[in-house]
C-alpha cells in the first residue's frame, strides 16, 4: 500500500475514533483570547528581560521535571472544564494569590497547542483585570526545542 493510501486510512480512522467516545487532543485556538496577547519564544525572552513574571501552568510534577528558567509554578489544576474556548472556569482551580500585582507583565505557558491550562489561565487573568497577559501557546516543548534556558 502506498503512503497516500496509508494517510487516507489514518484520517478515516481518526474520524471514526472521534465518534466512538475516544478523546482526541483538542487544539487550543490559534488566536489569543480577549485581553491577552499571543507571543512567541523571542517575545517571552524580551518580556522576561524586562521583568515579566513567567508562569508555568502545568501540574507541579511537570514543573519539577523541567521548566523555563525563572518560571514560577502556578498550576491550573484541577482542570475539569471542557477543552473549549467557552469553558466554565468555575469548574477549575487557579490560585492567583502569588500574582497580586495586576499591572505587571505575565507570560503563561504549558505543553503546546493541545494543552489548555495556559489558555484558560490567561482568560481567567484577563477577566480578573490583569492588564498585561501574554500567552505562549507553543509552550515548553517549543522552548526546549530552541535550546533556550531551562531549569
Amino acid at each position: 500500500m502506498n503512503a497516500f493510501k496509508h494517510a487516507l486510512l489514518a484520517i478515516a480512522g481518526i474520524g471514526l475514533l472521534s465518534g466512538t467516545g475516544i478523546a482526541l487532543a483538542q487544539e487550543t485556538p490559534t488566536a489569543a483570547p480577549a485581553g491577552v496577547k499571543l507571543v512567541e519564544a523571542k517575545d517571552v525572552q524580551a518580556l522576561q528581560a524586562k521583568g515579566a513574571v513567567i508562569i508555568d501552568t502545568r501540574k507541579a510534577n511537570e514543573y519539577a521535571d523541567g521548566t523555563i528558567k525563572g518560571a514560577i509554578s502556578l498550576p491550573y489544576d484541577p482542570e475539569k472544564s471542557a477543552k473549549d474556548a467557552g469553558f466554565d472556569s468555575s469548574q477549575d482551580k487557579f490560585d492567583m494569590g502569588k500574582i497580586a500585582d495586576k499591572a505587571k507583565d505575565y507570560v503563561l505557558f504549558c505543553n503546546s497547542g493541545t494543552c489548555w491550562k495556559s489558555y484558560k489561565a490567561a482568560v481567567v487573568m484577563a477577566k480578573a483585570g490583569y492588564k498585561s497577559v501574554h500567552w505562549y501557546r507553543n509552550g515548553f516543548p517549543d522552548w526546549k526545542a530552541r535550546k533556550l534556558p531551562t531549569e
